[in-house]
């Protein structure tokens, strides 16, 4: 058990001016960012997200939505161009691991327009030309707000109450997927369980031993929800709907290839989830914090 000082709480403010500006930096990759570079701008952005949710309560709502929204649009604009290079690489990762099967596919166009690296016309890079700037703008804006963002001490305990909100968000998404393990439900729970691990970063001196660990625990379960849903987005692409009398024997195989594959990720998944988010289960009772507040009285 360890207690902890408000003032050796991490810099917030200073972490999002950080993320800011490492991502303008990964912007400004000449010629452009490549898909590495949109990947760890989209991760940055999260963690801004997150970091905005944590001190919500020291905000002013409109100051909140302002700030939150522009790191979510900046995800949101880039997600495109990211999604079509993993997509890519999942596939051929399923046809490296099953060579017969994608010869016999070799004429669907579908898998052919996935496997195949866009040709990028002058008209295409123009576009994205334009994409990178409109972000970098919205982000250089953001970095000019944040100089003026009036944070104050925060209280420690108002911030674990954030964090608890995030915890039960979470555990909340964890159960519903569970009992209903459809794509749309596990992405919402990977997108809570992450948000809860960037923020639990930032309290990780209070219990330094504990919080690594579930942050090590949390980033391996999103990766593996993560890679479901990959998977999952492949199938939509392709367009297989089971018991669709036109489905070919390949279709059917391709169907319970990535299936399998998903349900792999999903058997690593469940245990470590269990053991993070059961029902009942107080963030305290993951964390074992205890604060100067409580240790006093």
């Amino acid at each position: 058990m360890q207690s902890g000082d408000i003032r050796n709480i991490r810099d917030i403010k200073t972490s999002m001016a950080d993320l800011i500006s490492g991502s303008l930096e990964l912007l400004g990759r000449q010629p452009l960012p490549d898909g590495a570079a949109i990947h760890d701008i989209r991760v940055m952005m999260k963690k801004h997200r997150a970091a905005v949710r944590l001190v919500r309560p020291l905000l002013d709502e409109k100051v909140y939505r302002r700030e939150y929204l522009a790191g979510r649009e900046t995800g949101r604009i880039l997600s495109s161009w990211r999604e079509t290079d993993v997509m890519r690489k999942t596939v051929r990762a399923l046809k490296k691991d099953n060579p017969g099967l994608f010869r016999r596919l070799r004429d669907d166009e579908k898998l052919r327009g996935l496997l195949r690296k866009p040709y990028s016309t002058w008209e295409e890079a123009g576009v994205q030309v334009k994409v990178v700037t409109e972000v970098a703008g919205r982000l250089t804006r953001a970095k000019h707000r944040l100089r003026f963002l009036s944070l104050k001490e925060p209280d420690l305990n108002l911030l674990l109450g954030e964090l608890e909100k995030s915890y039960g968000l979470a555990a909340k998404a964890y159960l519903a997927c569970r009992n209903n393990p459809k794509p749309a439900l596990l992405h919402e729970f990977r997108k809570k369980a992450k948000t809860f691990m960037y923020q639990a970063g930032y309290f990780r001196h209070l219990s330094p031993s504990r919080v690594k660990s579930l942050e090590k625990k949390l980033n391996a379960l999103t990766q593996n929800l993560g890679r479901y849903n990959d998977l999952s987005q492949i199938m939509a692409i392709t367009g297989y709907s089971y018991g669709d009398p036109d489905n070919s024997i390949e279709a059917d195989e391709l169907a319970i290839v990535i299936r399998n594959r998903q349900d792999r990720y999903l058997m690593k998944v469940w245990p470590v989830a269990y053991r993070l988010f059961p029902p009942g289960r107080k963030l305290n009772d993951l964390l074992d914090i205890i604060l100067p507040a409580v240790a006093d009285s």
